[in-house]
């Protein structure tokens, strides 16, 4: 009962098969959404929306003048 490589590689190969349009489709979708993400994150960080502020406004520390130092 011994098999031979080759029929066995034959029929290895021929059980696998690439369903290639449905994987083209999918790396489109995702890549179209992985670059519209991108151009939102970086526009996100340049427009700066007015947020309400929940906590309460702290005083700010007094500044100290220090002199200019004299040689």
């Amino acid at each position: 009962m011994a098999v031979s490589t080759e029929s066995y590689m034959d029929l290895d190969q021929s059980a696998f098969h690439y369903d290639y349009e449905t994987l083209r489709t999918t790396g489109v979708i995702l890549a179209a959404i992985m670059f519209v993400g991108g151009i939102l994150i970086a526009l996100s960080k340049k427009c700066k929306c007015s947020k309400s502020k929940s906590s309460p406004v702290e005083s700010p520390q007094p500044q100290t003048e220090v002199p200019p130092q004299t040689v």
